[in-house]
């Protein structure tokens, strides 16, 4: 089997995915799996429409298994910034469930539609044939090395169209591999989470790590405080959230004894995208007598640190460098700061296995986030005497944390400055007591008089984006403040 998936046994009947009533063993799986990917042997990239479904986890282990790099879509994702996706990738196919409905963007690129049992040697999956091997290419594609490219996920970009970080297959085993360490993460765990399958969190961690462990994953296919009680009651032993999940957990605590005893019976509840809290780590704490554990991670990097399952949880830190994980304070110079005093500030840099080779077709992008061999975090953060870190905001006032997910305010102002209501634009984050922070809309409109609404703004940035970039407040001012150089002050606006 392959070295991200050593534990997968086609003669294994043991659970090992589950959405909903839909479920596959381990055996099972990897029939499915390897029906696809003999199919998807040779293809130069493909595309995975990744809706919380169980093809998309059988697309991304058929497509890996064949050494296939995937480029993962969200499915709420605007035509404009899918469109740059798919030109800037260029997968030669889409995977896809045989009851999605792709939009136009997709129109073009062959579809494969995904299998969840094994087809028989005369019927291929997805009912075609396979897919072309690149002009050249040898007959039979070699075993995939370790920094060949595994996934290929897109990040919110802060000053234009998101970039692509090309994640090798030794970062996602290597990642992997330590938050076993950290978490005694074994194939008797039983993973429950309710997260989204396009980025890092909901499908390496939510879908891969138990795959890797040869345990059992239980998504939610949407995030229920009721679907968390139910499947943590049923064998369920650890939770992966976002601290907006964890803040509705919290909510609901008072009145669900049921609800408490579920998370209190988990092995381990962990939560990452974005600080947790201190307010809701106290509130489950008391009800359950559990401490929720945070991590740290980006895209480019996958996971750098964590509190460890023998460690003291403290709220507020995101533990210490996981195993392999080299990790560094830099002063604004780039001199490196020695302290652990849980006072001085520096910009976190990371280097190890666990990093991405690149972004795709920007070597200008890949040198800047490099200091030689350590990538620059843009993330500010102390240590503490024992070497763990508590991160304390961006270097940069771009990049917002709403729900879990990382927007750029540059991709939502560009979509503003579409709207012919819009003279000038610019986003911000400020504190939410559910979501982290909310994105806010600093609009200059191009008639004061008759401003556009803030429903048609916010669905106007909704249908070219995302959902979840839509501004959940709007300002109008009659301009913005701007330094003699004609920069947008964002910090007069409320922006850091």
């Amino acid at each position: 089997m392959s070295e991200l998936f050593p534990a997968l046994d086609p003669a294994s009947d043991r659970p090992a995915l589950r959405f909903g009533e839909r479920g596959l063993t381990h055996g099972e799986l990897t029939a499915a799996a390897g029906s696809l990917a003999a199919r998807l042997g040779g293809a130069s990239r493909v595309a995975l429409w990744a809706t919380p479904s169980l093809e998309t986890a059988v697309g991304v282990v058929a497509a890996l298994l064949a050494g296939v790099p995937v480029v993962p879509l969200n499915p709420r994702t605007g035509e404009r910034e899918l469109a740059h996706i798919v030109a800037d990738s260029v997968p030669v196919a889409v995977l896809a469930g045989a009851g999605d409905t792709l939009p136009e963007a997709l129109g073009r690129l062959e579809r494969i539609d995904i299998p969840v049992a094994a087809a028989g040697p005369s019927s291929p999956p997805g009912g075609g044939r396979p897919v072309p091997a690149p002009p050249g290419a040898a007959a039979g594609p070699p075993a995939p090395g370790p920094l060949d490219p595994a996934l290929i996920v897109y990040t919110s970009g802060t000053t234009g169209p998101p970039k692509g970080a090309v994640l090798p297959r030794r970062a996602i085993a290597a990642s992997l591999d330590a938050l076993a360490d950290a978490w005694a993460w074994t194939d008797a765990d039983v993973l429950v989470h309710g997260l989204p399958l396009f980025h890092v969190h909901g499908l390496i961690l939510g879908v891969l790590g138990p795959l890797h462990r040869g345990g059992e994953v239980r998504h939610l296919g949407r995030f229920s405080v009721e679907g968390v009680a139910r499947e943590l009651s049923d064998g369920g032993t650890m939770l992966f959230g976002v601290p907006t999940m964890y803040h509705r957990i919290a909510e609901s605590l008072p009145g669900d004894p049921e609800l408490a005893k579920a998370l209190a019976g988990a092995r381990l509840l962990v939560s990452g995208s974005a600080a947790l809290p201190l307010h809701d780590h106290e509130r489950i704490a008391e009800a359950t007598g559990r401490r929720v554990i945070e991590r740290y991670g980006m895209t480019e990097t996958l996971m750098n640190t964590s509190v460890r399952v023998d460690g003291t949880p403290r709220p507020g830190s995101v533990g210490t460098p996981l195993r392999g994980v080299e990790l560094r304070l830099v002063e604004e110079d780039g001199a490196e700061i020695t302290a652990f005093d849980g006072e001085t500030i520096g910009e976190i840099q990371v280097r190890g296995e666990h990093l991405f080779t690149g972004y795709l077709n920007r070597p200008d992008a890949t040198e800047a986030a490099f200091d030689g061999d350590w990538f620059r975090t843009g993330d500010m953060a102390v240590r503490d005497e024992d070497g763990s870190v508590r991160i304390v905001g961006r270097k940069a006032t771009d990049l917002i944390k709403s729900g879990g997910y990382k927007i750029g305010a540059g991709e939502i102002e560009n979509a503003l400055l579409d709207h012919p209501g819009v003279r000038e634009a610019a986003v911000t984050g400020e504190p939410d007591p559910d979501l982290g922070e909310r994105v806010v809309a600093w609009i200059v409109a191009s008639d004061t008089r008759t401003p556009p609404g803030e429903d048609e703004l916010a669905d106007h940035v909704a249908a070219q984006l995302a959902p979840h970039k839509r501004p959940r407040e709007v300002r109008f001012l009659d301009a913005l403040p701007r330094n003699d150089m004609g920069k947008i002050m964002k910090r007069s606006l409320g922006g850091g």
